[in-house]
């Protein structure tokens, strides 16, 4: 599969660490971001590369050549006038005949590109996006998808968004068919990709989201930049990898992220616990995952709707999201094994093998993210959420005072947090 690296920005947010050179060249731990791609690429096969330039070319084409002493292939597309970020695509499309990974030259990445590649070829995509969770939701473009993944809505920042919504950012990689670039009847040669290739394919099961807890990120200011220095020097870019085992705090969500009302089945009864932003901060900083795992049997029971229980999740990724904190994940179980109530959902009331104690939704998040369940912790304020933790071989924590056999017992999420930074 071919590799085109958009790489003609000029990055003007940027430009005060070195205005002599264009973005992707700029240093980081001594080697320009294009070169970390470059052999993020190589080290998973991707030897083909275009990459589009334009603003201060000849820095990039000095440095990299022909692509030979690093081990890969690189042509160019220089744009002598402004085409956007997609013009230059339409007029490689010739060399575009398969389906091509397309990334922006800006960002700092470390991600499994087979299991990427296997979701787009599963979902017969024409277009797959990389989207993950981030620490400042407000202000990327959000990518609204619907429980199969295909996206049917994209929000750019000048749009206006829902009150609650889930924490899912365009991550800058794509896979894209080349019938996108064929088929287009855009007159203009200076084209936007999101806007103008992209959003119009919205709510036609034509472009997938795949969700991705690995670290992408962009360096486009002094601060994230220098986030970015930090990370890749204490081996978290690399860690994060899904080719790499990871660990993960698995969270419970009432009386633990939230306060317990019972069978919570309004939107208006769901409020943060204090302290839980801070400390599902500090899980994100730690190289744990977070993941909450819930169960979930007032859908069962008829009392709430799978579309309420969603919103009710989209307020507290926002809550979250607001306060710089985020999820890599969410599972819950909608079942119950009781039956003869009425409004019950009947064929929700079973036995099932993902309502804890038993380990389903944990076996089902270690399979995605790679997780090594041996390693991770189980964090919930009942009986239940310890049994299901050391069925699933994880340690436990508890949030209460009474013994259940777990490892660690806490008052609260973020005095758990803090233990584990200690």
């Amino acid at each position: 599969m071919k590799t085109v690296i958009m790489a003609g920005g000029r990055g003007t947010r940027i430009a005060q660490l070195n205005s002599e050179i264009p973005k992707p060249m700029i240093e980081i731990n001594n080697k320009p971001v294009l070169e970390h791609q470059i052999n993020c690429l190589k080290a998973q096969g991707f030897n083909d590369i275009i990459i589009t330039v334009s603003y201060l070319a000849d820095k990039i084409i000095n440095y990299f050549g022909d692509g030979k002493k690093f081990g890969v292939n690189i042509e160019y597309f220089v744009e002598n006038k402004p085409l956007g970020n997609a013009g230059a695509l339409f007029m490689l499309k010739d060399k575009l005949d398969e389906a091509f990974l397309l990334l922006n030259g800006d960002i700092i990445f470390d991600v499994d590109l087979v299991r990427f590649i296997d979701f787009h070829n599963k979902k017969h995509s024409l277009v797959t996006l990389m989207t993950h969770p981030n620490n400042h939701p407000y202000d990327g473009g959000l990518i609204i998808a619907d429980e199969n993944n295909s996206v049917f809505d994209w929000l750019t920042k000048e749009d206006t968004r829902p009150k609650w919504y889930k924490n899912r950012i365009n991550a800058g990689l794509h896979i894209i068919s080349p019938e996108i670039l064929r088929d287009s009847h855009i007159d203009s040669q200076k084209i936007d990709l999101d806007r103008q290739i992209l959003k119009p394919l919205c709510g036609k099961n034509q472009m997938f989201c795949y969700d991705s807890p690995e670290y992408i990120h962009d360096m486009g200011t002094p601060q994230r930049y220098y986030e970015v220095c930090k990370d890749l020097l204490s081996g978290k870019i690399e860690a994060r990898s899904l080719r790499n085992k990871q660990k993960a705090i698995f969270l419970d969500r009432d009386g633990t992220i939230n306060k317990h009302v019972g069978f919570l089945n309004d939107i208006d009864d769901f409020e943060l616990l204090p302290g839980v932003c801070e400390a599902v901060r500090k899980i994100n900083a730690s190289g744990y995952l977070a993941v909450v795992a819930t169960n979930q049997p007032v859908i069962a029971r008829g009392e709430l709707s799978f579309s309420g229980l969603n919103e009710i999740h989209n307020k507290m990724e926002t809550l979250l999201g607001n306060e710089g904190a985020y999820i890599d994940g969410l599972y819950f179980c909608p079942h119950h094994p009781d039956k003869g109530f009425d409004g019950e959902i009947s064929e929700l009331k079973i036995n099932c093998e993902c309502r804890k104690p038993k380990t389903g939704m944990f076996i089902n998040a270690a399979e995605k993210f790679n997780i090594d369940l041996s390693n991770s912790w189980v964090v919930g304020d009942s009986e239940n959420d310890v049994l299901a933790g050391k069925n699933a071989g994880c340690m436990t924590a508890l949030i209460g005072s009474k013994n259940f056999g777990q490892d660690m017992t806490v008052t609260t999420l973020l005095e758990f947090a803090q233990k584990l930074g200690d």
